[in-house]
């Protein structure tokens, strides 16, 4: 079992006060201070979004997302900032239902952010859409919440869904990166799309035991924030697999460079805190042993070229996290 105690240690040991503060929330849900809030959000620009670049006034989908991520943690998801930021992704959607990054940042994105490529289009359709449809029922500054799944931003998160689901394989596969995969899981499940969701919980599944500590981290911290049930095979083996890879100190490797190793081990604490709601009625539950989808739907098999990996934080270096 992961030792919840050495990983709130190590960060207690190792963060700064932001990272204190996102911990106390995940364990008690005590309030964080509005200086420290007030931190988190600096830099944002104009439109709404936040830019990568340090100083930089072009905002970024994939950086605004990140922001978000940090900014759910402190509990400042309903704050002016985010609502802000929320809205300026919903009108950043395009008519075919995905994102893609401004041109203007052509020269400086990576690989998984790089205008007009594809499998960059899929990842921040399913990042950007993931945000939304958290965010989206206790939003209101889009407009009045609604009886469809989503809130307020319900119909840009249906049509996002609607494009996720479009580009998946037969065999539950996605053409692009890795995290478009639980992300978009998260935002089909959301959706009540069990079936789709399951297609591709059932590939990350499969891939669990060669997946790093980071992205374990992040695959079930996200489907555990949209109520995927915690008996679900793809989360049971995410547990065991975060059990493994936990060092003797409490923490656990981040993919881009010991800098943030703390940043991945509060998203191992938010991912196997005991805490959560059940997955609603009608969501497929795995048993123990087998991967989690519908009588007769396809499983890929291990080591099936479906994705490349894609680093959820920020390269390695002197940038601030949810830059380049």
């Amino acid at each position: 079992m992961v030792d919840l105690d050495a990983a709130i240690g190590f960060v207690v040991a190792h963060g700064d006060a932001v990272d204190r503060a996102r911990l106390s929330r995940l364990r008690t849900g005590a309030p964080v201070p509005d200086e420290l809030l007030d931190a988190a959000e600096v830099g944002q620009t104009a439109d709404g979004g936040w830019p990568a670049l340090l100083g930089g006034d072009v905002p970024s989908v994939d950086a605004t997302c990140f922001r978000l991520s940090e900014l759910d943690d402190l509990g400042a998801l309903g704050r002016p900032a985010a609502r802000h930021a929320l809205d300026w992704l919903a009108a950043r959607q395009l008519p075919d239902g995905g994102w893609d990054e401004d041109p203007r940042l052509a020269g400086s994105a990576p690989e998984w952010a790089t205008p007009g490529d594809p499998e960059a289009r899929l990842y921040l359709t399913a990042n950007a859409a993931f945000w939304l449809s958290v965010a989206g029922r206790d939003a209101r500054a889009a407009g009045p919440l609604d009886h469809r799944v989503g809130g307020a931003y319900a119909g840009v998160v249906q049509a996002a869904a609607q494009a996720l689901a479009g580009r998946l394989a037969p065999d539950g596969t996605w053409p692009s990166f890795l995290a478009a995969g639980w992300l978009s899981a998260a935002v089909l499940h959301r959706q009540q799309l069990y079936y789709e969701s399951a297609r591709i919980q059932a590939v990350l599944a499969e891939r669990m035991p060669g997946l790093s500590p980071a992205d374990v981290a992040a695959l079930a911290a996200t489907l555990r924030r949209v109520e995927v049930g915690e008996e679900q095979w793809v989360l049971v083996s995410a547990r065991k697999r975060l059990a493994e890879t936990q060092r003797s100190d409490g923490g656990w490797d981040s993919d881009d460079g010991h800098q943030f190793d703390v940043h991945t081990t509060l998203t191992a604490i938010r991912a196997c805190r005991p805490v959560g709601p059940v997955a609603p009625p009608g969501s497929p539950v795995a048993p123990p042993g087998s991967p989690v989808l519908p009588p007769g739907s396809p499983v890929a098999p291990p080591g099936s070229p479906v994705v490349r990996r894609h680093r959820v934080a920020p390269p390695a270096g002197d940038e601030e996290p949810g830059t380049w």
